[in-house]
């Protein structure tokens, strides 16, 4: 009747006012692979049995950024002999970046000191020791235990967050420090910046993330969600951030443009590290042993290692090696994960991000609290202490607080004309 279409008329322009940007992507992207279908069915059909290639068919193609590089084929065992100690905190290291020419290193301490490293040399560049509480204001560095660290992509900016809820800003090649900014309300625990850009994000114990502008020292915006402390944060090109929250049990994906959040679910325990893959996939550690491989479009993990460094035996209890850190070689299958447990291990993610098959361990003793590799794949750098950084439940009497830089061996292969160097 008449009527009738009129109100499915109206319905439906109501449902257009009310589509909301995701809803409108989704939208677009059905459309489009509805189109894509349509035309492989309209194009010759294979024949039973016909090599790709033959009788109509065309051999699938895949974009570079969607390929990951296959690091895990090229790697070979590196040789504990040639392992680079570099000694000079006090306190247990609790955060390290590596510059992204691969050039140095910069890390802090549960002491407040902040330190560049020269790779090549091992050397010292510069030190920013840490002050006694209070006097941030006439003392250049922090006066706390330093939890977290960040460097701009174009390696201008280095960004630190410490326990007393400042976020200074440092420029990377002096060590001179350019701003403070205040906001948070308890310890910050994660940092990091967009790639390609100035825009820092930052996570506290206080549960929310904030959004700054480094070049402007401003204040963009707060987002909420999380339901006890962030532990960890990540960030790559696009205009969003991971963060792991601690015993909420949650992960969860900021869209910042949005102001919206997905929200994951699958570790048992505290959720305490985390770190991007690519602009897909993530990893994340936590205290009940586990080790979980994500896709950000499935709430659950597409796999979990439990006990991923086995388990010791604390006053008579069985209890599983805490994941204190995470680290992924980007846009790669390989991945590396510490603990306290005498020894950093490397894993390679594979069928299509849906196993995680752990391939060899590096030993180290002490608490691994931050891991990083080289943009590269050269090497790997692990900050190692006494104690974890965000407490003292335990304390490894006999580990160094230091840094060690781990070479990474590539086996021979022949290099193929069309693969990147570094691929």
């Amino acid at each position: 009747s008449p009527s009738l279409g009129r109100r499915r008329r109206e319905a439906a322009a109501e449902e257009e006012v009310e589509e909301t940007p995701q809803e409108k992507k989704l939208r677009l992207a059905k459309l489009y692979l509805e189109q894509l279908r349509q035309h492989g069915e309209s194009r010759p059909a294979l024949g039973a049995g016909a090599p790709v290639g033959q009788r109509g068919g065309q051999p699938p193609v895949l974009s570079p950024a969607l390929t990951p590089r296959l690091a895990s084929l090229q790697v070979q065992p590196p040789d504990p002999a040639s392992i680079q100690v570099l000694r000079g905190h006090q306190l247990p290291v609790t955060c390290l970046v590596i510059s992204p020419d691969d050039r140095f290193i910069f890390s802090a301490s549960k002491d407040g000191s902040l330190i560049k490293w020269e790779v090549e040399s091992g050397k010292r560049l510069c030190m920013v020791p840490g002050g006694k509480k209070g006097t941030e204001e006439r003392h250049m560095g922090h006066a706390s235990h330093v939890l977290c660290m960040a460097i701009s992509s174009d390696g201008k900016y280095l960004a630190t967050g410490d326990r007393n809820k400042l976020i200074m800003i440092w420029d990377a090649a002096t060590c001179k420090r350019l701003h403070i900014f205040t906001g948070h309300h308890d310890a910050v625990s994660g940092l990091s910046f967009r790639k390609g850009t100035h825009q820092l994000y930052s996570a506290s114990h206080d549960r929310c993330v904030k959004v700054w502008n480094v070049a402007e020292n401003a204040y963009v915006e707060t987002l909420f969600g999380h339901q006890d402390v962030i532990t960890g944060l990540d960030s790559l090109s696009r205009e969003c951030c991971v963060t792991a929250g601690g015993r909420d049990g949650t992960v969860r994906l900021w869209k910042i443009p949005e102001e919206s959040q997905l929200v994951f679910c699958g570790h048992q325990g505290s959720i305490d590290c985390i770190q991007l893959i690519n602009e897909e996939h993530m990893v994340s550690g936590a205290d009940d042993g586990s080790v979980a491989l994500w896709g950000l479009t499935k709430k659950k993990p597409l796999a979990l290692a439990r006990q991923a460094h086995g388990v010791q035996d604390a006053e008579g209890l069985q209890q599983p090696y805490w994941i204190s850190a995470v680290a992924a070689l980007r846009n790669s299958d390989l991945l590396a994960t510490g603990s306290h447990s005498a020894s950093v291990k490397l894993w390679k993610c594979s069928e299509g991000f849906r196993k995680l098959e752990p391939l060899w361990d590096i030993p180290l003793v002490g608490f691994v609290n931050s891991l990083k590799f080289s943009a590269a794949g050269d090497f790997l750098v692990a900050g190692l202490g006494q104690e974890h950084r965000l407490g003292r439940w335990w304390r490894v009497k006999e580990a160094k607080n230091s840094i060690c830089i781990i070479p990474l061996k590539r086996r021979a292969t022949a290099p193929s004309p069309e693969a990147p160097d570094n691929s």
